[in-house]
């Protein structure tokens, strides 16, 4: 299958290189090019808030990469990166991707892949000092800072804000982290589950300001020196990580009538608002999932790039080739997992839509010896936590989970 034009994939992290792998083992033998802002080949994230804060700052980011990057596999060795250029618009309409050099390149197939970016408090607040966490260079830039007895205040107790503080404390840090809702990782998890994981980093000397909003940073000349808190209190700070969200990229889509309040706006085969060869994949990409009858959603969650981009190419190709795409119903797992110091909490499903959380098994306090969380919606099952469980009995909750929500021929959703 081959086109005078290229498939252009805007994005080079995991998402766009799952759907140029795709697009090769689904027959595309044409021209792909990926066209990535940063400088780097395709690397894993997740470690960037754990492992990796372990290695020196002062190692040749060559090194930094070499531990976090992708193994590139013979299919895309044909493929022609575009790294450190970003995309700056789109017209949908012509087919065509503008670049921040000025370049055009037309299209034959699009895929948005662009995925997030940190967001950010203030920027007139003073900036020395202040850090984010999405990048390999923004990792660098941590490490640098982690040093033994330096005070780190970390505003969000998510799970990047909780893993850093986690790895920070190992490095003899002094960890502070803020937050505005109750606990720690409660959208996600709850409040139960939130609070144990609170109590568990506050036994290593990991402070908390729970339901504490921040409303300015202090400065000596422009370096940050502490974290004004809505309360009043001010927190000494030597470095701030700010682990608040992120936000889609999507600015280079506007003008061409899209959705873009939450990221892109897919229909179940991942095509951008129905439109014939534009699809996404990724962070970026709204989309239903046919498990769950809640609407189209955006998951950040590490197994949602390889799912995407499995389904995304193969509506590329198939809208290329003038062919109807899959009618599978689209209906990817949810998982993700999160290192936290000694602390390994492992999930499968959708947790944050249940309306109950029970313990099955162990105990929520200490959460070093493990628990069992099932999380239900009603009288179903739409989610399982592990924590501090062995590998080997991931495939049993899995499978229950999964189960759960398919009918027993294994692929039409209830």
């Amino acid at each position: 299958m081959r086109s005078a034009e290229p498939v252009v994939i805007v994005g080079a992290a995991m998402a766009g290189l799952r759907t140029a792998e795709q697009l090769r083992t689904g027959g595309w033998d044409g021209p792909i090019i990926v066209i990535g802002d940063e400088p780097h080949l395709p690397y894993n994230r997740p470690p960037l808030s754990k492992e990796a804060l372990s290695l020196s700052a002062e190692r040749p980011i060559g090194e930094w990469h070499d531990t976090v990057a992708f193994r590139l596999r013979p299919s895309v060795s044909d493929v022609h990166w575009r790294l450190g250029r970003t995309v700056v618009a789109a017209d949908l309409t012509a087919r065509t991707v503008k670049l921040d050099d000025g370049e055009a390149l037309g299209w034959s197939g699009l895929a948005v892949a662009s995925g997030l970016r940190p967001r950010r408090l203030p920027a007139d607040w003073p900036t020395q000092g202040r850090v984010a966490l999405r990048t390999l260079d923004d990792a660098i830039a941590l490490r640098a800072g982690l040093r033994p007895g330096v005070r780190v205040v970390i505003v969000g107790a998510g799970f990047i804000g909780c893993e850093v503080a986690a790895s920070a404390r190992r490095l003899g840090c002094e960890v502070t982290v803020v937050e505005p809702l109750d606990a720690p990782l409660v959208r996600g998890l709850g409040n139960e589950v939130g609070t144990a994981v609170r109590r568990y980093h506050e036994r290593s000397g990991i402070r908390f300001r729970m339901g504490r909003g921040v409303v300015g940073l202090a400065s000596e000349g422009e370096r940050v020196a502490g974290v004004r808190l809505d309360d009043g209190e001010e927190l000494p700070a030597d470095l701030v990580l700010e682990a608040i969200g992120a936000v889609p990229n999507v600015e280079w889509l506007e003008g061409n009538g899209l959705d873009l309040g939450d990221g892109v706006l897919c229909d179940a085969s991942l095509r951008v608002e129905g439109r014939s060869g534009v699809v996404a994949a990724g962070d970026v990409a709204r989309y239903p999932n046919a498990r769950y009858a809640i609407g189209a959603q955006r998951i950040e969650h590490w197994s949602n790039p390889t799912d995407t981009a499995k389904r995304a190419a193969s509506t590329l190709l198939a809208d290329i080739d003038g062919a109807p795409p899959t009618s599978t119903p689209f209906a990817p797992l949810p998982s993700f997992w999160s290192d936290q110091g000694d602390l390994r909490l492992q999930s499968f499903g959708s947790t944050c839509i249940a309306d109950a959380a029970t313990v099955v098994d162990g105990r929520l306090d200490p959460l070093d010896d493990g628990a069992v969380v099932e999380y239900t919606l009603g009288s179903e099952l739409v989610g399982v936590l592990l924590i501090n469980q062995p590998p080997k009995t991931f495939r049993a909750h899995r499978a229950r989970v999964d189960a759960a929500y398919l009918s027993i021929d294994g692929r039409n959703p209830r």
